[in-house]
């Protein structure tokens, strides 16, 4: 059995769980994956995040960030979230019980063949033939941000116009990604058992209210811009030249959040 390790970058507290939780493991005989920046900050080996999607199990250590860089290389291998004393959104088990919660889970893996876990849906975006890693929080498109900036969106769900007008861009989050950058641009929030998607108007000059909708396919299209990009949870990035058209939707496979379900109410108090 593989089980992989993302620690938050630069963050003694991090790694210094890493630790523990690599050496009840290792007594156990499961064999421990440690990313890059966890590996040297712990002086041992490491192996690129690409890579544990080879894992039976990835634990992510730190805050939702860590959760989502560790998210890209999972891909469809079961992630744990352990966070560091402030619940995230994504992070469900506290440090004090990270341990114990881990073996849990991999003697769960031993008996069963998997641990426990909760499908989180993820985003695609398609331009001219491109996809995009998929995205577990948000797909933004938009022009450059700022004053003379931005681009004329029109967005179609599901074949419907939604919207046509000038804007910073538009941004498609998921129920996750509903409390993230689609929060502070204004978007409602989404209760995670909720199968559905938002479509957020950015800095809009005639703004649409933001749309709550189960769709299947939303496009948008950009014109009168000199460029554009498609960014997926601010991580990836891909520039576009108008007049482009972005498909965006649900990947094929979901995440998959390892151990513990999250209380959501309680998580609320992280946006005060």
């Amino acid at each position: 059995m593989n089980v992989g390790i993302v620690a938050r970058r630069g963050n003694e507290r991090a790694a210094s769980l890493a630790s523990d939780v690599r050496e009840r493991l290792r007594e156990e005989g499961v064999e421990i994956w440690l990313d890059e920046a966890t590996a040297d900050a712990l002086d041992h080996a490491g192996h690129p995040v690409d890579r544990m999607s080879e894992c039976d199990l990835v634990v992510s250590i730190g805050g939702d960030g860590t959760l989502l860089f560790a998210a890209r290389g999972a891909d469809e291998a079961p992630v744990m979230g352990v966070n560091l004393g402030e619940v995230g959104f994504l992070n469900a088990t506290p440090p004090e019980e990270a341990v114990a919660t881990v073996e849990r889970e991999v003697e769960r893996i031993a008996t069963k063949g998997q641990p426990r876990t909760r499908a989180v849906p993820r985003l695609r975006a398609t331009n001219d033939g491109e996809t995009l890693p998929p995205a577990l929080n948000e797909i933004v498109v938009q022009g450059r941000r700022g004053p003379g900036g931005g681009a004329d969106v029109a967005v179609e769900v599901d074949g419907a116009s939604y919207l046509d007008g000038h804007a910073d861009g538009v941004l498609v989050a998921t129920p996750t990604g509903s409390t993230a950058y689609n929060l502070s641009e204004g978007g409602p929030l989404i209760h995670p058992t909720v199968d559905a998607l938002v479509v957020t108007e950015m800095c809009a000059d005639e703004t649409m209210p933001p749309l709550v909708v189960d769709a299947d396919e939303i496009v948008v299209r950009v014109t009168n811009a000199p460029e554009a990009v498609v960014v997926g949870d601010g991580r990836t990035r891909e520039t576009i030249e108008p007049p482009a058209e972005v498909t965006i939707d649900r990947a094929p496979e979901p995440l998959r959040i390892a151990g513990p379900p999250l209380e959501f109410f309680s998580a609320l108090d992280k946006l005060d």
